[in-house]
């Protein structure tokens, strides 16, 4: 099922489903809200030379042949976008509107000039009160050179993003309820601790399941490793990706070893093609 090589480059693995045309994810960042490497720590992990453990902050690149979409722009979004070469963008879907995943919006200034058209941001109502506030600039038009926001509400029913379509799931993120998102059979689960039974079943039959583990210990906000690894065996995707990781959570290449088959730990770089 998988075709994987090593070498200077990170590993690539590819999913094919007969004559069906991908739809490409590409892990942006995989770390936490501080990133891996911490500043100034001297753990092994943010010491490491491994460069599966050099972690920004978490976002996901999701493209097809015509339409290029990202999940989150955290603070590290303006270098995510020119270490992956991403020349083109359509759309941004937000799933919360803390820091680590909303603090870059200001950088798709440079796609509104190649463009020439405004950014289309799916967000709850919530998050979008969020970013009027944090880019209130934005929306001014004595600011020539501010980032052209184009805000579109997402509720909890399936929608449209170009050509994919969108499930919302509801999560929740210790106390604040967040959105992880199906794109037919791929789903994507960040900052989440706790899951409905209600919402799982929007994830089953997923093909590919991304969700966030932390770290070993218990978190009160987050899933840690072992949620994580419960709620895969709930839903039984057919492989499984970990996000959201702390240099707590360990080595890279250990971790790996530890996992059960059928799941991975992500990491920056890493492409996965899936059905579209």
């Amino acid at each position: 099922m998988f075709n994987y090589s090593h070498g200077p480059i990170p590993i690539i693995f590819e999913y094919f489903y007969g004559m069906d045309r991908a739809i490409k994810m590409t892990f942006l960042g995989t770390g936490t809200s501080q990133g891996v490497p911490i500043i100034g720590c001297k753990c092994d992990v943010c010491q490491s030379s491994d460069s599966r453990d050099r972690r920004l902050r978490t976002s996901l690149l999701v493209e097809s042949e015509s339409f290029t979409l990202v999940i989150d722009t955290g603070p590290d979004f303006r270098y995510q976008m020119l270490r992956a070469k991403v020349t083109s963008l359509d759309a941004i879907l937000f799933t919360h509107a803390h820091r680590d995943h909303m603090a870059g919006l200001d950088d798709v200034r440079a796609f509104n000039f190649i463009q020439r058209k405004t950014m289309d941001v799916y967000a709850e109502a919530g998050v979008q009160n969020e970013i009027r506030k944090n880019f209130i600039y934005a929306f001014s038009d004595a600011y020539a050179g501010r980032p052209r926001l184009n805000l579109v509400t997402i509720n909890e029913q399936p929608f449209k993003v170009g050509p994919l379509s969108v499930i919302p799931v509801r999560l929740m993120h210790d106390q604040l309820p967040i959105l992880g998102f199906r794109m037919d059979q791929m789903t994507y689960i960040t900052d989440a601790s706790f899951i409905s039974e209600a919402e799982k079943a929007k994830i089953r039959g997923s093909k590919i399941l991304v969700v966030n583990a932390l770290r070993k210990d218990k978190h009160p906000t987050h899933f840690n490793l072992e949620e994580a690894l419960e709620l895969i065996d709930d839903v039984k995707p057919g492989h499984a990706y970990l996000t959201h990781i702390s240099h707590q959570l360990g080595l890279h290449h250990q971790i790996e070893e530890e996992l059960p088959s059928g799941v991975s730990l992500a990491f920056d770089g890493l492409s996965v093609n899936i059905p579209s």
